[in-house]
């Protein structure tokens, strides 16, 4: 190595500590409002996944428990998740907080930079500086934090498996791990069959398999709660038709259709939104465009579940650094900015309050077409990717 790269890395290295101080101090307001909040506000989902852990140190039967009021909130994972989560329990929760907190924040990173590669190679450190912070501001990223969810972990982690070039890890174990943790990274697994990656098919399965049948020797009784009982009941997840439900199902729902219909129009459109996308999903990983074909697929799983909350939609991050691309295209530069804001800003509430201003003729209709707001900027993200991208790439 001559003494011109040494002194590069050494710059490098600086440029990084300071960004480093750059994007803590610029999440310090966030992490200080979330983590300074009401105890029974605070990290309410993360509270969920210790007591889960909790529940099994005290040979407590894991989905019998509901937090205290005013939250009530089961645990709703599968039972490998509240085996990993024995770990957050053993923390005090002061510390635990500050655990999962930084934890979010290494997630975001590791997905910030498989999704914004091909620009982050020319440009880093500062990009990355500036796509961190811009990042942490969009709403399902900020209920990352609010909240202490563990979406963005499971983004980084599918994203990781089919993003990264020389994986040290075998291919495919990642999307096993997040799909036994959460099952809607299920998605994946459907994503590989059509792409024909049998390895990396075969590997997600079996790392799935064997962490979902794990627990039915390890705690066979929560187990068998799991699978036959708490999996098949949708209100456990909380209130379907609440704004912060943005899949599909959770827009029918809101239009308050008799349930058959409701039913048999979910039916038909997420099996049309599946195809579409998936086929995407294909197109785009032939193209050689990996972070294309993860963004659709992340998609998938939020629109085609029966429930999806806000916080969800981590997936666009991702969805940001497909549209970005190598950042020399200036017309994806301003759709993407566009597409940023529209997630920063808290468009399904203003849909809530638009409802409830009672305009006669306007109030309800366009009410509840601003309530779905994230829901339907997901299908028009869908679109965009599929559609409209291939086209901009021909352009340049």
């Amino acid at each position: 190595m001559t003494s011109g790269e040494v002194r590069v890395m050494r710059r490098q290295w600086w440029a990084w500590a300071i960004v480093a101080l750059v994007v803590a101090a610029a999440v310090a307001p966030l992490v200080h409002t979330w983590l300074t909040n009401a105890d029974d506000q605070r990290l309410v989902d993360l509270d969920v996944y210790r007591t889960g852990g909790q529940m099994l140190l005290d040979g407590r039967p894991v989905y019998d428990y509901f937090t205290p009021a005013p939250q009530l909130l089961p645990f709703t994972y599968p039972p490998i998740a509240a085996m990993l989560a024995v770990a957050l329990a053993e923390m005090s929760w002061g510390t635990a907080q500050w655990v999962w907190t930084a934890g979010i924040f290494v997630a975001l990173a590791v997905t910030v930079g498989f999704a914004f590669r091909p620009v982050l190679r020319k440009h880093a450190p500062w990009v990355f500086a500036f796509l961190m912070v811009a990042c942490v501001y969009l709403m399902p990223i900020r209920d990352q934090v609010r909240f202490g969810q563990v979406d963005i972990l499971l983004v980084a982690l599918c994203l990781a498996d089919c993003a990264a070039k020389r994986p040290w890890w075998p291919r495919g174990f990642l999307i096993g791990l997040a799909t036994a943790v959460k099952l809607t990274p299920g998605v994946f697994l459907i994503y590989l069959l059509v792409t024909r990656q049998w390895r990396t098919l075969a590997m997600a399965v079996f790392a799935a398999a064997v962490l979902t049948l794990l627990p039915f020797a390890v705690i066979p009784q929560d187990a068998a709660d799991f699978w036959f009982s708490a999996l098949l009941d949708p209100e456990r997840l909380g209130a379907n038709a609440a704004t912060t439900n943005q899949s599909i199902r959770g827009m029918l729902i809101r239009l308050y259709m008799p349930g058959f219909l409701e039913s048999a129009i979910w039916v038909v459109i997420v099996a049309a939104v599946g195809w579409y996308g998936f086929r995407g999903a294909r197109d785009a990983y032939e193209a050689k465009d990996p972070i294309t074909a993860v963004a659709l697929v992340g998609l998938m799983a939020v629109l085609l579940s029966p429930v999806a909350w806000i916080h969800h939609l981590a997936w666009v991050v991702v969805v940001l650094g497909a549209i970005v691309g190598d950042g020399r295209d200036p017309v994806r530069l301003r759709v993407a900015a566009g597409v940023w804001l529209f997630y920063v800003v808290p468009v399904p509430w203003w849909g809530v309050s638009l409802k409830a201003a009672n305009i006669p003729g306007v109030s309800v209709v366009l009410g509840k077409i601003v309530q779905n707001g994230f829901g339907l900027g997901a299908l028009a993200l869908v679109w965009l990717l599929v559609s409209w991208l291939p086209k901009r790439r021909r352009i340049a």
